[in-house]
């Protein structure tokens, strides 16, 4: 048996279903593919509808795990009763809250019985503010009734991917039940859409169709012209069978049996040819019923468009591809997209709106921490005067302490401070020429020029001429003698190091030396003007700072002339990391105790308190 409808896990069990086949491939990757689309458009509170049954439930798992990992939030979980026969009575009242929920996107997932409900309700329940992301066997449901289309308008489908089947629709707009008179269903299906048959069927008081009638003109709401799923799938089952019975005809077995013949009397044959079967289908895609196929999925994203006159159309939109859980790739083409018409433009779909300037985030109690209220700032709470959900430093920016201390330079110092933790990485692996001409050079610490200038308080335009005399000193040391990688064979008995060479020694100590006095004078500077007036005690805590880092360069160099071999690497990573860190602690340990410990210090009413007790 071969089906043709949505993956079923438990159909895959080959213990019990031995001679099944499913041409479907399983959608449990399209829970990424969803997430993916909802983190696209930052939709972060969204609304779960999920068939209640053992596939439902396993969806729930996967979704509300990923979720979680990506910081998305449910709203709310509505399970869909399933329903035994087409016109049986149910329970609809589910779908009150929908035009209630504080969510805007909304994930429906189903078996076809549970999706039927969804279908009845719709006749009650108009949901036009809404967007619906679903999976494609919601073209069952479509193909029955166009009376929900308009809810659905503007939501996204989730399709196996289909490749286009060379002359197919050149032949459905030619073909009619003339071409195929045995075809009693074809016959039936036309005059169900046209009300006619083509002339010459005979069919009494029946009249016949004009010459143009065509499948591709077709009055009804079914875009008959457009390959669904199923059709796609029995189209594959059809030759997966083909191939399979090829094989057994050129093997020499009943050559003068027809396919249908030795379909029936090799049906035992045709299993172990099915499960190896593998071919490219005429729309270039390949079909196998190999389990690997699973691992790489292809979905189409659709966009469900609905017209006035109740005709529906899926329209590709975009695309998503993985090959695992952890690569995924989504592709999205928004200029194409019909949102539902309560949207002039891209919808969103959070628990609450992001605080403007001037409020700040109250948290809800009992609820997600994506859902807040805002409220106005007092002079207690000014460090949150401007929060828009952005970079945590960027709160504070317009705070007291921040603008005292240089709000530009504060920064620049942040990032050449981030820069010198990183260069110590230039220190590990196996040397060459390259790394250990820039390790070298970043050792007398380029940056130190700029964080010397900004700690003692030198204005703006003495950054970049330091800068550039550093930079100019360490051009004539590469230019004229750079490091180069040597052979260490006297340090440790019975082994080679690769150790680097300095080159010029004498532009070596040029460089630190050059740096050795800018941090000199910033210390002398910071030293004696200790205590001035300053409201946040900044002189202070340079002063300290510009100790801790003289001394641990200090202590350098005596240890780094005492040791040999591979040890000297570690010295030198030590300095770097522990002046660097020296820095950040001693200059930005004191302000973020400020803002984030004590913020009633931080407001101006608490400045001028101080400035006046101080006789300022």
């Amino acid at each position: 048996q071969i089906t043709y409808g949505p993956f079923d896990p438990l159909l895959n069990d080959k213990d019990r279903f031995p001679s099944l086949y499913q041409m479907a491939t399983s959608d449990s990757s399209v829970v990424h593919g969803m997430i993916s689309l909802l983190l696209h458009f930052g939709w972060t509170w969204v609304a779960l509808f999920v068939s209640d049954d053992m596939k439902g439930e396993q969806f729930l798992r996967n979704f509300e795990t990923e979720m979680v990992k990506k910081g998305l939030r449910v709203a709310f979980t509505q399970k869909l009763p399933a329903t035994k026969r087409l016109y049986a009575s149910t329970d609809i009242t589910f779908m009150t809250g929908i035009s209630l929920s504080s969510a805007n996107v909304h994930i429906l997932y189903g078996e076809v019985r549970s999706l039927i409900n969804v279908d009845f309700a719709g006749g009650y329940f108009l949901t036009v503010g809404k967007v619906w992301i679903m999976v494609a066997k919601w073209n069952i449901i479509v193909h029955e009734t166009y009376r929900v289309l308009h809810s659905f308008h503007g939501g996204f489908s989730f399709s196996p991917h289909k490749g286009e089947i060379p002359g197919l629709k050149h032949f459905l707009k030619t073909v009619d039940p003339s071409h195929y008179p045995e075809d009693f269903y074809f016959t039936k299906l036309w005059f169900h859409i046209f009300t006619c048959l083509p002339s010459g069927s005979l069919c009494g008081e029946i009249g016949d169709c004009p010459p143009n009638t065509s499948l591709e003109f077709s009055p009804v709401d079914i875009d008959i012209m457009t390959l669904s799923d199923s059709s796609y799938f029995i189209y594959n089952a059809v030759y997966a069978v083909a191939h399979a019975l090829h094989k057994i005809r050129s093997s020499g077995k009943n050559t003068t049996q027809s396919c249908t013949q030795a379909s029936h009397s090799h049906k035992h044959s045709l299993h172990p040819l099915l499960k190896k079967i593998q071919f490219r289908n005429s729309a270039g895609s390949d079909i196998s019923f190999h389990e690997t196929r699973h691992d790489v999925v292809q979905y189409d994203i659709q966009n469900i468009v609905n017209f006035p006159v109740g005709l529906g159309l899926m329209v590709n939109i975009g695309k998503f591809f993985s090959k695992s859980s952890r690569d995924p790739a989504l592709v999205i083409n928004e200029d194409m997209i019909e949102w539902p018409i309560a949207f002039k433009e891209t919808p969103q779909s959070v628990c609450s709106q992001s605080c403007g300037p001037g409020f700040r985030k109250v948290p809800q109690e009992g609820r997600p921490v994506c859902c807040y209220t805002c409220t106005f700032c007092t002079e207690t709470f000014p460090i949150r005067q401007n929060e828009t959900d952005i970079l945590g430093f960027h709160y504070h920016r317009d705070t007291p302490i921040v603008k005292a201390n240089n709000r530009t330079l504060s920064y620049i110092l942040l990032i050449t401070l981030l820069l010198c933790f990183l260069c110590s990485l230039l220190f590990l692996g196996h040397p060459n020429t390259a790394t250990l001409t820039v390790s070298t050079v970043l050792l007398t610490k380029p940056g130190r020029t700029m964080r010397r200038l900004l700690v003692s308080g030198a204005s703006n335009s003495l950054i970049p001429i330091c800068f550039l005399i550093q930079l100019a000193l360490c051009s004539i040391w590469l230019g004229i003698s750079p490091p180069f990688t040597e052979l260490d064979t006297h340090s440790e008995h019975g082994h080679i190091i690769l150790v680097c060479n300095k080159g010029s020694v004498t532009a070596f100590y040029c460089v630190p030396g050059y740096l050795g006095s800018l941090a000199l004078a910033s210390f002398t500077l910071a030293f004696l003007t200790r205590n001035l007036p300053d409201t946040f005690n900044e002189a202070k805590f340079l002063t300290f700072s510009m100790l801790v880092f003289c001394s641990v360069w200090v202590t350098f160099l005596p240890v780094y002339h005492s040791t040999k071999g591979k040890v000297m690497v570690a010295v030198k990573v030590f300095s770097i990391l522990a002046s660097s860190a020296g820095l950040l602690g001693c200059i930005f340990l004191p302000k973020c105790y400020i803002i984030l410990i004590r913020p009633e210090k931080n407001s101006l009413k608490d400045l001028k308190k101080r400035a006046s007790s101080k006789g300022f």
